[in-house]
């Protein structure tokens, strides 16, 4: 990389055109949208132990969400929290439209559909709540722990900021959705145990996290090092976070 100011300048551009971004933000908030809509309605149990069937593919969202932060920088992963926040907000808007409707003559499935979608909207605070929350602690983690850590040994900062991400998310959406319509020992356990379940994946799914982040930051050129940058959850700038070194290597760091 050159060591000129144009050198710079070019490196610190935000109209560098990546191939695969867009790609991993689609499956981040499709993730995202189908395991809130489809996994919560249903209760499920294996071995005897009962979990919320989302709660199988949710900490997915966690996984990408850490992709986009490693690979292509807090800002921009910030811009796909907001895009993920919005897309739950409008879906959760047209479902409370589309019960409320009054159903045409004849149709007897209103009870039913009601039941998958009709999610009241302490619920809906509590899931939009606690995802904002959740995943912006878990990318801020993550950026952070790479300074701290220079780049090498990724598994600490997936699986790290996890333990926060889905803490934050867990200690807010379970207190604001059940409080008071559950004892406080069911809420207490279904919030641990759907919490060690997470972090469970993700660690199972680190193989495949290294696999990806390897496979981007050479497909791209990129590995981002979030000095400088505006952490602030409320700023959707890019050219003042944005320090990228070129990538050779074959894998991550560690």
């Amino acid at each position: 990389m050159s060591n000129s100011p144009a050198g710079q300048a070019s490196a610190q551009s935000p109209a560098h055109r990546y191939r695969y971004f867009d790609l991993v933000m689609v499956a981040f908030v499709t993730v995202y949208l189908c395991a809130n809509l489809i996994g919560p309605a249903k209760p499920a149990q294996i071995a005897g132990f009962t979990f919320g069937a989302g709660v199988l593919f949710f900490p997915l969202s966690y996984v990408f969400g850490d992709i986009l932060t490693e690979v292509y920088g807090y800002a921009r992963a910030r811009r796909v929290v907001w895009a993920g926040f919005a897309a739950m907000g409008f879906a959760a808007l047209m479902a409370s439209v589309v019960v409320a409707l009054p159903a045409a003559p004849g149709w007897e499935n209103q009870a039913a559909y009601e039941t998958i979608f009709g999610q009241t909207p302490r619920i809906v605070l509590a899931s939009l709540l606690a995802y904002w929350a959740g995943e912006f602690t878990n990318s801020y983690v993550l950026a952070k722990m790479k300074l701290w850590t220079e780049g090498r040994w990724l598994w600490t900062r997936t699986i790290g900021s996890t333990i926060f991400g889905e803490g934050v998310d867990s200690l807010i959406f379970y207190p604001v959705a059940f409080a008071g319509i559950w004892s406080t020992e069911l809420l207490l356990s279904v919030m641990l145990s759907n919490y060690l379940l997470k972090v469970l994946w993700e660690i199972l799914l680190t193989p495949l996290t290294y696999k990806i982040v390897g496979f981007l930051k050479r497909a791209e050129g990129v590995d981002y090092y979030d000095r400088g940058t505006n952490f602030s959850p409320f700023s959707l700038g890019l050219a003042e976070s944005e320090q990228r070194r070129s990538v050779n290597s074959e894998s991550p760091r560690g």
